[in-house]
């Protein structure tokens, strides 16, 4: 699946330790060993945001990334196992309970 990687989103927040661990809790998933990105072997550092590369979706989602995939904003592939988690804290992490 092709997604591009949200610039300027380091100010966002949710209510878990960090965006990789709101990955980890809402994808009901462990932390793979590799960033998510096809081919690359470096551990995932970090929860980037990001969207499908596709004009009939604009969600954000987050997916776990080394820091050198988070720093690119071009589209990327990643691996079909990865699961997008939603970014909307108000329908995740900061939702009622």
């Amino acid at each position: 699946m092709k997604v591009k990687n949200i610039k300027g989103t380091e100010n966002n927040n949710c209510k878990c330790v960090s965006w990789l661990e709101h990955w980890k809790k809402f994808s009901g998933n462990f932390l793979p060993a590799t960033c998510s990105v096809e081919r690359c072997q470096n551990r995932p550092e970090v929860g980037a945001h990001v969207q499908k590369d596709s004009p009939s979706d604009n969600s954000w989602y987050i997916v776990p990334f080394c820091k050198a995939h988070n720093q690119q904003g071009q589209s990327l592939n990643i691996r079909d196992s990865i699961k997008l988690v939603s970014a909307n804290v108000s329908s995740t992490c900061g939702k009622n309970l």
